[in-house]
């Protein structure tokens, strides 16, 4: 594997064990990052340490501090941080097996591949592997990376093992802060009918080659017309016509996406027999197991 593993260890289902490798699953290399320059000499802007009252500072003289509340901070030494973290065990412990639906999608997190490492492990994490499939099951279990204990997901993916970190207690908040305050509010049901209509006609498969970033391609095409030396002029804004009524609204986008077009986003019609034989010969690979979508809070 080209990649380089983001953590190396042992995964164990009670006294079956063998050693494995942590790949990040995604990757942000295709991003557009700006650097900062000097508008005249086009040079890297360095970014100085400076307090406030003294001016710059080297950064020997800085020092972690904790604010306990504003303007007054517990100073914490980087001793005393080591003092406190956890051993590093090595060891990915499955303790536990439950529905993926017990999972709140707001406890998902980063995304990783959890593969064998090396030929010797291949036979113990294929049975791990084999017995998650049969049971259905997600497995949870903890390891330390990056100096944090983290609550990992496992399931099946493949021939590998798709592995999610699960947002801890502190860091999710809860719902009610935000959703308390939404009037309880009871819509017309015919509104809601020919919402249900609009939502049936865009109805169809995920397919995320045709979700793209449409800002992150924006910028590219920017940077290659000003890398050739033209003048890029923003483009007029769009102007959306503003509809009151919420009925009529919603007719329209009714009428809108039941246009040309639309027939593509339906579910598609049921093949015959003969169909459904030369679809299986040209399909190029099989689907895959649908996999959690990433999930935000």
């Amino acid at each position: 594997m080209a990649t380089r593993p983001t953590w190396q260890g042992y995964l164990r289902l009670s006294l079956v064990s063998c050693p494995v490798a942590l790949y990040t699953a995604t990757t942000r290399t295709g991003e557009v990052h700006f650097n900062m320059l000097h508008k005249d000499t086009h040079n890297r802007i360095k970014m100085i340490p400076t307090d406030p009252e003294t001016g710059p500072v080297d950064r020997s003289e800085i020092v972690k501090g904790y604010e306990i509340e504003k303007g007054r901070y517990v100073v914490i030494t980087d001793e005393e941080i080591k003092a406190v973290r956890l051993s590093t065990t090595r060891t990915l412990d499955i303790e536990r097996f439950v529905g993926e639906d017990e999972i709140d999608r707001l406890y998902w997190n980063d995304p990783y591949f959890l593969a064998p490492d090396g030929d010797m492990a291949v036979e113990a994490f294929a049975v791990i592997r084999e017995a998650m499939r049969k049971e259905g099951r997600v497995a949870l279990g903890r390891l330390v990376m990056h100096q944090r204990e983290r609550l990992m997901a496992l399931e099946p993916r493949d021939r590998g093992i798709l592995a999610y970190t699960i947002r801890n207690n502190r860091e999710v908040k809860a719902p009610a802060d935000v959703f308390g305050s939404i009037p309880d509010a009871k819509p017309p049901a015919a509104m809601i009918d020919i919402a249900a209509k609009i939502i049936d006609q865009l109805e169809g498969p995920f397919d995320p080659s045709q979700f793209t970033d449409r800002y992150e391609d924006a910028l590219r095409a920017l940077i290659k017309e000003k890398e050739k030396g033209a003048t890029v002029s923003a483009p007029q804004p769009t102007q959306e016509a503003e509809v009151i009524d919420l009925m009529e609204a919603l007719r329209r986008s009714l009428g809108q996406t039941a246009g040309a077009g639309a027939g593509d986003r339906r579910k598609p019609a049921a093949k015959s027999s003969a169909g459904r034989t030369a679809a299986k010969k040209t399909a190029a690979k099989p689907a895959a197991k649908k996999a959690p979508a990433k999930k935000r809070a």
